[in-house]
């Protein structure tokens, strides 16, 4: 009796998605950090207290989202890990921008809101790709 192919999992259903949301999130973070580093005057302005290296490692990241959801698109084992450090890099900068903000650096609250956010979807991405990677 010739096997049928089975269903993909429930977790594995979710790697197009997240691997679109990836690449759409590292297209928008690529284009708001850069408009805020090389754009005008007025662009910087309306960023408000932004702490730089926290720019630079969004700006960066946002081409390491791009290549971590073409992986995932792609099902490249590779993107699981960069993904995984992209979570763990994101926490490190978190933790660096606390220090900077209890020494009393300037800062903006959606700086907060924004590193949290970065974390839980890059952390989610990670955990559920792992799961996927496991049931393949």
């Amino acid at each position: 009796m010739p096997s049928r192919p089975q269903a993909p999992s429930t977790v594995r259903r979710w790697i197009k998605p997240m691997a679109a949301v990836a690449m759409i999130f590292g297209v928008m973070t690529v284009f708001s950090g850069g408009s805020v580093l090389f754009g005008s005057v007025a662009s910087r302005a309306s960023a408000g207290n932004y702490v730089g290296f926290v720019l630079w490692f969004n700006f960066l990241a946002g081409g390491a989202y791009v290549l971590a959801g073409i992986g995932l698109w792609l099902n490249k084992s590779w993107a699981v890990r960069l993904s995984a450090l992209i979570a763990i890099a994101t926490a490190f900068v978190a933790f660096g921008f606390a220090v900077v903000v209890l020494r009393g650096t300037p800062f903006e609250m959606r700086t907060v809101g924004a590193l949290a956010l970065r974390f839980t979807v890059w952390a989610a991405i990670a955990v559920i790709t792992k799961r996927a990677q496991r049931s393949a």
